[in-house]
């Protein structure tokens, strides 16, 4: 039988099958910003505590209430130079699944205009983000894997939940990698148009 054990920290260990004990590491706490109307918030290692370096080979973002002041796509970019261009060259995958609370819209199926081939630009990971009503808000989660290496590609994932136009429940899946040997050392959050009006973003390192 495998058990697994969770505390505050995050996973920790996990009895495996057969015999011995397999770490699975540990969520340490970097850095969360909040948005108040804000154009972009950016995580630029070495600025405001925040970590996205060699210290950790896996990086987690948690979004969390996430809504935009108007309806619009949420998205993401790397950066190489610390933050003064966002512009790694991604090659990634988008598809989505989604359910109406009246029981309609029930589908699944790949965007092709919402992936990037050899593209510099921002890359969507949460698509039309609902402003209808007070309480519509979005959430995920994003893996960078190690970005401070200068010999492989990074590879990045993402699912993202969001509250859709006309009452739609809808799951985003997204995969792909930064094209680049550089160091990432900043990532960059946006809303394809206009600002997030509010939620948070955090930063965790995976020990």
């Amino acid at each position: 039988m495998s058990i697994i054990k969770l505390n505050n920290n995050g996973v920790k260990n996990a009895t495996a099958f057969g015999s011995g004990v397999t770490s699975l590491g540990s969520m340490v706490f970097i850095k969360k910003l909040t948005a108040s109307s804000s154009s972009t918030l950016s995580f630029v290692d070495g600025a405001s505590s925040v970590v996205l370096d060699n210290t950790y080979k896996e990086y987690l973002f948690t979004f969390k209430d996430i809504h935009p002041s108007e309806r619009q796509d949420f998205q993401f970019n790397m950066s190489v130079d610390g933050g003064s261009n966002y512009n790694v060259t991604k090659t990634s995958t988008f598809f989505r699944s989604q359910h109406a609370e009246n029981g309609n819209h029930g589908n699944l199926a790949y965007q092709s205009d919402k992936d990037l081939a050899q593209s510099t630009n921002f890359q969507t990971l949460g698509q039309y983000l609902a402003v209808d009503g007070s309480d519509a808000c979005s959430a995920g989660i994003l893996h960078l894997f190690n970005p401070s290496s200068t010999t492989f590609v990074k590879h990045f994932t993402c699912t993202f939940n969001s509250l859709y136009e006309s009452a739609t429940n809808r799951e985003q899946f997204i995969a792909g990698y930064g094209n680049t040997t550089s160091a990432v050392d900043a990532i960059q959050f946006k809303m394809s148009s206009g600002n997030i009006d509010s939620g948070d973003i955090c930063l965790y390192g995976i020990a």
